[in-house]
């Protein structure tokens, strides 16, 4: 009877550890398709590959449409349909659902199978959306050209096409190779200084993504040389003090709803600021801002865009480019 006993006993453990072991950061073993680790450590388990996708940035939203068709995605940014701010309009023209700062409520009526949130997201969305069941991956909101390969295989792993992911890393390094080409024919002593001149008055320093993408473009940030750390407003007697060659202006004017020109009017016409190189040589440069506020696979156009204020038609590009394997 010990024996017989000893043999059931067995037979039930067996039978447990079959069927799996949950803990508070995962869902059952033998309920998955799938998993995927999230930058936080959790464990999220899919079903089945991801089709009613929601993220919570550009980015993010622009980095999945580089793996996967249109029909995807339940929703994408409020900015992404607007010509002045991105590069991928007609992708976005596709997507009914137009999202800026969605509430709990707003998320959960799209009825996504995954949620995607920036690590600057709302922790409480977070929370909220997993405690109503749904599937979330926390990533890297990106602060650096490797980041933003970091943040792609983590999306490609989590929508199930991790070899999505590697060949749009592929196709980015592609494009940095061909840039640095260029960028290592440039002698040192005809290196430009650049600042951009942000609608975010503390963005552009040392830790933010703009900074990296200056060292691939082969030109001096004026802030970051100066030792200002992103989130740190540079002030007009620091400005004046770097003295760039080139000005980055802003063109986002939010679907035409704000005056952009009198906010670079007013800029430039300040007494304090006309000693400035780049002004008194009207070296000012509008960009492509869908390119120039990029932390996506398409932030090597961005590179390439800064290249191009400071040294011309060498890396010249033409508008709409995006990296993408969707067939879309």
């Amino acid at each position: 009877m010990k024996k017989i006993l000893a043999i059931f006993m067995l037979m039930i453990l067996f039978m447990l550890l079959g069927c799996g072991i949950t803990n508070d950061k995962t869902t059952s073993v033998g309920e998955s398709a799938y998993q995927v680790v999230d930058i936080r450590g959790t464990v999220v388990a899919m079903p089945a590959k991801p089709k009613r996708i929601v993220t919570l940035s550009a980015s993010t939203d622009e980095i999945i449409l580089g793996m996967l068709p249109t029909e995807n995605v339940v929703a994408i940014n409020a900015l992404l349909d607007d010509p002045v701010s991105s590069s991928i309009v007609k992708k976005a023209q596709k997507i009914r659902n137009k999202i800026k700062n969605p509430s709990l409520e707003q998320i959960i009526s799209l009825q996504p199978d995954l949620v995607i949130v920036p690590h600057w997201g709302n922790a409480e969305i977070v929370d909220g959306l997993r405690d109503v069941g749904l599937n979330v991956v926390v990533c890297k909101g990106p602060q650096s050209v490797e980041d933003v390969r970091e943040t792609t295989m983590l999306l490609a792993k989590a929508i199930g096409e991790e070899s999505k992911g590697i060949q749009l890393i592929a196709k980015m390094d592609e494009k940095l190779k061909e840039i640095k080409n260029k960028v290592d024919k440039i002698p040192t002593e005809k290196r430009k200084t650049i600042i951009l001149i942000s609608l975010m008055p503390s963005y552009g320093g040392i830790g933010c993504i703009f900074d990296d993408m200056c060292n691939y473009a082969g030109v001096v940030n004026g802030v970051s040389a100066a030792g200002i750390k992103n989130g740190q407003i540079v002030g007009k007697e620091l400005l004046v003090k770097i003295n760039p060659d080139i000005l980055i202006l802003p063109v986002y004017n939010d679907h035409g709803t704000f005056d952009v020109e009198a906010f670079r009017k007013e800029f430039l016409d300040d007494p304090a600021l006309q000693t400035l190189t780049a002004i008194k040589e009207k070296r000012l440069y509008m960009p492509r801002e869908g390119y120039i506020y990029n932390c996506s696979q398409d932030v090597v156009y961005g590179i390439q865009e800064i290249a191009f204020a400071a040294y011309g038609n060498d890396f010249s590009q033409p508008a709409d480019c995006h990296i993408s394997i969707s067939g879309e």
